[in-house]
């Protein structure tokens, strides 16, 4: 029973996570096939645009890899399916066994049953109990009997419905495994069509290998030639922003002068408004301390004649009794006592509001001085602002770095730095950039906002349009034309011009970034 429950239990969890995993296999090459299909859309768009373009040779191989990934899953897929034929199998061998048992326990039932199956049996069998509670018992006893019938019966009939939803599941794999294997051999073909194609658009290349790669080198002579001119354009740019920071640091620093200058005029005008009245708070301060020292040296004074005349009152009182006649002494000495302690508490009294009016002074003061210097910073800084003293923006391309968009979206089909060409492996090429390969018609798009320094057009034809951000150039060359001009201030999005037909039929941007004189890879910086 524990070895027929572990069987089930395994054949459930294969079939449950053998359903996950085939499921997720399944959407991974519906993803691959759309890919594919947008891939058969770009092909069909450039095969009339393009003879012979890298970028078209590119798309291809790149679906002959998806279809090889789609084979790849339909194989796994296979395998799984594979895997549950045979555990169904297994189940269905078992469950013929089972049944096979409960049909021949039955069939020994129903023996038994047809041996006994008069109704005079049944009632002979009754009748002949020995007495009531016997006879009750029997009848318990042949409906039992019949109720374990029906269920052997029950058994019987849920196994073998079990039974041929198994063979079913198992028929419908087999179904699946046929019909994958039917897709894979169309796949086989497909990749197999698809791979002589690559062969034929390389054959193709090579067949046309010197004018290509003469195409080629005049094409990379240009771009040479054009790389010059970007040169001295930046370094120009360069220069020119150099001379111009230097005259603003110069026009700045006699700002400066011009505005400190004006400034501690401002600041000595406060100074001598506010002299006097510093002046005047402090000799009012100088007498509240005065005044409340001299309150205080009265006060202690008070204090001292009254702690006398307390002793003398006490000295009094001592005595009061031993001398009658002193009586009118001791009244008389309490009374000064209680006027000097009086005149003691109006001394303290008065010490105490000298003191205050002291520290009031002390709090104007400096109240004063700090106000003092908040008007001179203001002085100062209204004198900076009227002489237009103001901190310079800084640049933040560099801040945005990964945050940028492509300027247009396509197949990048040459990538930053020095690297063989895709096809003619003695031909090396130098890219200070990348080439994206886009549909007839794109417009390319400025990346970041800036100011556009030049618009150049080359001898082939074709233009060049160079974007200053602060430090940093964008280049979006190979135009067929152009929608800006020099010193246009645009912004990220502007559209900067149309993108342009290579030497090989395709329509290809190429889009640098340099850093003052130093070209760096896009990627990384446009996403």
């Amino acid at each position: 029973m524990i070895k027929r429950l572990s069987f089930l239990i395994g054949i459930f969890l294969f079939t449950f996570f053998s359903g996950q995993k085939k499921e997720q296999l399944q959407k991974q090459n519906a993803e691959l096939k759309k890919q594919i299909a947008s891939i058969n859309s770009n092909l069909a768009k450039t095969q009339q645009q393009s003879k012979l373009s890298v970028a078209y040779l590119n798309e291809v191989e790149k679906k002959i890899q998806l279809r090889e990934k789609v084979y790849t899953n339909t194989q796994k897929e296979k395998k799984l399916i594979e895997d549950e034929i045979y555990l169904r199998q297994l189940e269905i061998n078992r469950q013929n066994r089972e049944l096979a048992v409960l049909r021949k326990n039955y069939a020994e039932v129903l023996v038994k049953a047809y041996k006994n199956k008069g109704v005079q049996n049944k009632v002979t069998f009754i009748l002949s109990s020995k007495n009531l509670g016997e006879a009750l018992r029997r009848v318990q006893y042949l409906k039992d009997y019949s109720d374990y019938q029906d269920k052997k019966a029950a058994e019987i009939s849920t196994a073998a419905k079990v039974l041929l939803e198994n063979i079913a599941l198992r028929q419908k794999a087999v179904k699946d495994k046929e019909t994958i294997l039917s897709n894979q051999q169309k796949d086989l073909l497909t990749i197999e069509a698809e791979k002589k194609t690559k062969q034929n658009l390389l054959a193709e290349f090579k067949k046309n290998e010197v004018q290509l790669t003469a195409e080629l080198q005049q094409k990379q002579t240009e771009s040479k030639k054009l790389e010059g001119q970007i040169r001295s354009i930046i370094a120009e740019e360069i220069r020119i922003a150099k001379a111009k920071e230097a005259e603003r640091k110069k026009e700045e620093a006699e700002k400066i002068r011009l505005a400190k200058i004006a400034a501690e005029r401002e600041k000595a005008r406060i100074d001598a408004e506010n002299k006097a009245k510093m002046e005047a708070l402090a000799l009012e301060k100088k007498k509240a301390d005065d005044e409340a020292r001299r309150l205080k040296e009265i006060s202690d004074r008070k204090a001292a004649e009254e702690a006398e005349k307390a002793k003398i009152a006490l000295a009094a009182d001592a005595k009061k009794s031993e001398d009658s006649r002193r009586a009118a002494d001791a009244e008389k000495a309490e009374a000064r006592r209680l006027a000097a302690a009086k005149d003691a508490a109006i001394a303290a009294a008065n010490a105490k509001a000298a003191a205050e009016k002291a520290a009031n002074a002390r709090a104007a003061e400096a109240s004063m001085t700090k106000k003092n210097n908040d008007e001179k910073q203001a002085a100062e800084t209204k004198a900076m602002t009227n002489y237009g003293v103001s901190s310079a923006v800084g640049n933040n391309f560099a801040a945005n770095r990964g945050k940028m968009g492509m300027p247009a979206y396509g197949t990048i089909t040459h990538r930053f730095g020095r690297q063989p060409h895709p096809v003619f492996k003695n031909i090396v090429e130098e890219n200070n950039g990348i080439k994206i390969a886009v549909s007839k018609g794109t417009v390319a798009k400025c990346i970041a906002p800036g100011t556009v320094s030049r618009v150049v057009a080359s001898a082939d034809g074709s233009k060049t349009v160079i974007v200053k951000h602060g430090d940093y150039f964008t280049i979006y060359a190979n135009l067929g034309s152009t929608m800006v001009s020099a010193n246009q201030q645009v912004s990220a999005g502007t559209s900067i011009g149309v993108v342009g037909s290579d030497f090989d039929g395709s329509y290809t941007l190429d889009f640098q970034i340099w850093n003052g004189s130093n070209p760096v890879d896009p990627i990384g910086w446009v996403n």
